[in-house]
This record gives structure tokens, C-alpha cells and sequence, in this order.
């Protein structure tokens, strides 16, 4: 789908020809008037940190340049440095965070420096100029981890005085969802490097099917809206059941998508409100947030106009079209959900043409093989080799899509996308231990901190999950779990903690005081291979 789509990756991040979510959303990277801009350095980092494995050959040599973008506003010889990991978007969409948000109140706090790391395969850190499926075998967790140890041990900040590199200096690393992830396995990997990390809302631990990403909107949405979705999906569930081609057809009419021919890609279309599965058009619960500007309610708008009781007589006339399918039962609210889909969706089609891959549609399978570099074509490189968490349908209970969306179909996407290449092919399912591997939910290393947000979609991938066991904080391995908040709520900041809201503010005390006992700690640090090397 060639729309402007917003993906429900971990962060956000999506398709192989998307944007992500970051992209999508400019909100996410604006600046405060402090500075406008940080420029770019560069960074000449291996290919390959692993030239001894077999799952890189053949081994390349080379380096890529690998951005970075510093603010040493705060920083007093001594201070530490703090890494924000980029994650699964550009450096410069990240720029929030040195300005406003958990860097800039760690460094103010501490007389630290704040780098940004763009990750290998995004923005313009792209070892290979097209992202064929050969050229895509060094985008791995470990690769993308081993970038971190090895920028630690060899940045340079231009007209910082002084050596602060790792592990003489304190280095802490952050990251939210996906980066997330990759603080917590930099940290449990390269601790003999990097001092410490907060990992927020990190997916530790990964499953293949994930209906579980529909459940805090189930659980924490306007209950009457959620309750009309509800029995709009078990309704036309029936109708799938049945095999009611006549009936599907209708309904499709009703929304507009008669053209749209595979009726997956019907039920992922008339999602897009809700999200998902892997991608949609505008925001969504994942994009909710604790402050104004950042904010996103277009969800709350779904559902006002879902559960609007004041619809006129031909809105509500729909909802008994189709009645005679459901032993004369009406489709309540139908109308008020196809009228509110036709009005903000079907207008990102001006060309009418549904079913083609420039809008809708997901069928055209040499569409995928695009080899473009691009955020998009990179992280479903890693959904489908290692991270999974395909969002599908749960197996019973209520549901918020229709269940014909399956593991099925986004493998589909993984391999129109990747075929077999010279040499490389992507596993039939991803791998999930390139994740698992590191502990899942036990994942633990000394001066690791976990923060995750109750209400976050991605919460039963995260070290909080509901599957996980119960949890005891301490100073080595702290842990917090912000009730009400969604997916990494703690990395956004408006420079004043003191006039945020109560629980936002002491999460952002608690991150304080939890680096500050590190920081008091660190001349005691013994790290038992000080001149331990990445490469080689």
C-alpha cells in the first residue's frame, strides 16, 4: 500500500515499502526552541562484528558510515554519557529526546552528554545501497547490539575536551520499544563496556502469533464502542463461517470496498481505526499519549462516531441491511462504523482503485520485492527473521478483528518480500530465539532497568507482561510499571517535570534517582575485561 502509513511496530514501527511510524508522524520529532537542529557526524562501523560465523558469509570487510547526533549543553568533565538508541527510524525523528524528554532530563540532572545512535538500516545508515535480500544478513540483533559496544569504545564528539569513551566513562544506554529491546541485550551482552540502560516498554520476549496486542484496547476502551466492534466482527465472522460470498459481498459494499477482493485485506482495511494487523494509515491507540503535543486521539474520534446516538436515519438504516443474514438481528452501529471508515479512509485512495497495492490492497506479490532501502522494508526484515509478534486475531473471546487475519497473512508479506537470495534465505517463521535467547522474561543484568506502561499494546511482550512473574525492584536491577501509561509514555518530557502529570513525573523521578545510585556507584566498577574488543 502506497498510503502514508503509520506502523504498529514497537515504537511503531510496517511494510516493506512504508514509512515508519516516526516518519509518518512529525509530531514525534519536534524540537524546542533551544536548537533547531543537531548536525550529523559520522561513524566508520563494521559491516560484520562476527566475522568467524557462519550465518554472515560471505564475510564482508568494509565499514558504513553510521550516524550520530550529540548535545553536550549540559556536560561537565566527569558526567556521563547517555546513548539513545534510534530504533527503527531515523536519528534525526529522534531529536525530541535531547531536547525535551528522558535525555535531556538525565543529562540536566547528571552534567551528562546525550548521543543519539542511528541504527544500521535506517536513515541514512545503510551499509549496501539497496536492501536485497543478501545485502539485508547484517541486520541482526546481535549486529545492531555489537554497533552500540563498538560506538562506545571508539565515538568522538567534536569539540567535547577530553577522552569519554567506554568503559572509562560511564556509558547508559536508553531505548524505547524495539530499541528498547536492544538497550537490555547491549547492556546483558557488553556489560563489561556499557555501565548501564533503561530499557522502556522492550519487547524481551517474543511469541509468533500476538492477538494479545488488541487486549488493553479491549480492556481500557470506551466500553460501549469496544462492545459495538465486538459484535460487529462475531457478525461478520458468521458471515466468513458460512462462506456467504453474496453477504460478504454487501458488506464490503456497505464500506465502500467492493473492489477489494481478498477479504483479509478487507479486514485489515477496515481496521486501520483500531490498527493493525503490521500497519495503518492514521493514529491509533498505540498513538495516544500523556501530553498534548504529542498526542494523538483519533482513536477517541473512532469511537465517538462508532457509538454516536444522534446519527441521522439513513446512517442508521444501515445497521439493518444486512439483518437478514443474522436471523434478523441488526448490526448496531454498523452504519455509524462504515460511515466514519468512507469519510477518512476511502479519501487516501483519490484514484478509486482499492484493490491495487497503491492503496489497499496486499495481493501483488512482485510489489514487495522492491529492494529500495527504506525504514519499512528493514523492519519487516526483522519482523519476519527474528522479532515475529504478528498481530492476529485471538482464538476465542471478543474480538476487535476479524479472525480471517492470521499468521498466514503477514507471512505472505515476509516472502513476497525476501525471496531466496544467492546467499540467504529467511527462515519459514522467524527466528525467535535471536531474541528469547537473551533470558525472555528473566532477563536480567546488573544495572538494568525496566519501564513499561499498563495500557501499552506491546505490554505482554515486555518485562511487565501479564504472563510474567510477579516483580521486586531493587538498586542493581530496578523495575517500574506506570499505571495508565502507554508505549514508552516515560521517553517524552516538556522540560518542566515538576508540571507534568503525577504518575508521568514520578517515573521520571524514579529514572532519575535510579541513574544517580548508579552514577554514585561507578568508582567501584571493576569491569572484568576492560579492553574487550567487538570485532574479531
Amino acid at each position: 500500500m502506497l498510503l502514508s502509513i503509520i506502523f504498529t511496530s514497537f515504537i511503531g514501527l510496517s511494510c516493506a515499502h512504508l514509512n515508519s511510524k516516526n516518519e509518518a508522524n512529525p509530531k514525534n520529532g519536534v524540537l524546542s526552541e533551544r536548537q533547531a537542529s543537531y548536525p550529523a557526524n559520522t561513524i566508520e562501523m563494521p559491516i560484520d562484528h562476527f566475522p568467524h560465523k557462519d550465518q554472515y558469509k560471505p564475510h564482508v570487510t568494509g565499514t558504513f558510515k553510521q550516524r550520530y547526533f550529540f548535545d553536550s549543553t549540559y556536560y561537565k568533565p566527569g558526567g556521563p554519557v547517555y546513548l539513545y538508541i534510534s530504533g527503527e527510524t531515523a536519528g534525526t525523528n529522534r531529536f525530541s529526546n535531547l531536547k525535551t524528554g528522558i535525555i535531556q532530563i538525565l543529562m540536566k540532572e547528571t552534567n551528562g552528554l546525550g548521543v543519539i545512535i542511528e541504527d544500521r538500516y535506517y536513515g541514512q545508515s545503510y551499509p549496501f545501497s539497496n536492501s536485497s535480500t543478501d545485502n539485508l544478513r547484517y541486520l541482526t540483533t546481535e549486529q545492531t547490539i555489537a554497533d552500540n559496544a563498538y560506538f562506545a569504545q571508539h565515538a568522538i564528539f567534536p569539540g567535547v575536551l577530553g577522552n569519554l569513551t567506554a568503559p572509562g566513562t560511564p556509558w547508559i544506554l536508553y531505548g524505547g520499544s524495539l530499541a528498547g529491546a536492544e538497550t537490555a541485550y547491549s547492556v546483558k551482552t557488553y556489560g563489561d563496556i556499557l555501565y548501564g540502560g533503561i530499557a522502556s516498554s522492550a519487547p524481551i520476549k517474543v511469541v509468533l502469533p500476538y492477538p494479545e496486542w488488541y487486549a488493553p484496547i479491549q480492556r481500557y476502551g470506551p466500553q460501549d464502542c469496544i462492545a459495538s466492534i465486538n459484535n460487529i466482527v462475531a457478525k461478520i465472522d458468521s458471515l466468513t463461517d458460512a462462506r456467504n460470498a453474496k453477504a460478504i459481498q454487501e458488506l464490503k459494499e456497505i464500506f465502500g470496498l467492493g473492489k477489494l477482493k481478498d477479504i483479509r485485506d478487507f479486514a485489515m482495511t477496515i481496521a486501520f481505526p483500531i490498527g493493525g494487523p503490521m500497519n495503518y494509515p492514521t493514529n491509533t491507540w498505540q498513538e495516544l499519549n500523556w501530553y498534548p503535543d504529542y498526542n494523538s486521539p483519533d482513536f477517541f474520534e473512532f469511537c465517538n462516531n462508532v457509538t454516536n446516538i444522534d446519527a441521522p436515519a439513513n446512517i442508521t438504516a444501515i445497521d439493518h441491511v444486512l439483518a437478514k443474514y443474522t436471523h434478523g438481528q441488526p448490526w448496531t452501529n454498523l452504519g455509524n462504523y462504515a460511515t466514519y471508515f468512507k469519510k477518512n479512509f476511502l479519501p487516501l485512495c483519490p484514484s478509486g482503485d482499492y484493490d491495487s497495492t497503491s492503496c489497499f490492497g496486499t495481493q501483488n506479490a512482485t510489489y514487495w520485492e522492491d529492494s529500495s532501502n527504506g525504514a519499512g522494508r528493514s523492519y519487516l526484515w526483522s519482523t519476519c527473521t527474528e522479532l515475529g509478534a504478528y498481530q492476529v486475531a485471538p482464538a476465542k473471546g471478543p474480538a476487535l478483528i476479524m479472525k480471517v487475519l492470521q499468521v498466514d497473512y503477514t507471512q505472505q508479506w515476509c516472502n513476497w518480500a525476501f525471496p531466496k537470495g544467492k546467499y540467504v534465505e529467511i527462515p519459514k517463521t522467524p527466528n525467535l530465539l535471536a531474541f528469547n535467547d537473551y533470558g525472555g522474561f528473566n532477563l536480567q543484568a546488573d544495572r538494568l532497568a525496566f519501564i513499561d506502561g499498563s495500557i501499552d499494546p506491546w505490554l505482554d511482550l515486555c518485562y511487565h507482561s501479564t504472563e510474567a512473574p510477579l516483580r521486586t525492584s531493587s538498586d542493581n536491577n530496578p523495575e517500574y510499571l506506570i499505571t495508565g501509561a502507554g508505549h514508552h509514555w516515560d521517553s517524552y518530557g516538556i522540560l518542566d517535570i515538576d508540571a507534568e502529570p503525577m504518575f508521568i513525573q514520578q517515573a521520571h523521578r524514579w529514572e532519575i534517582k535510579t541513574v544517580k545510585k548508579w552514577l554514585r556507584a561507578f568508582k567501584d566498577w571493576k569491569p572484568c575485561h576492560t579492553n574487550i574488543t567487538v570485532t574479531g
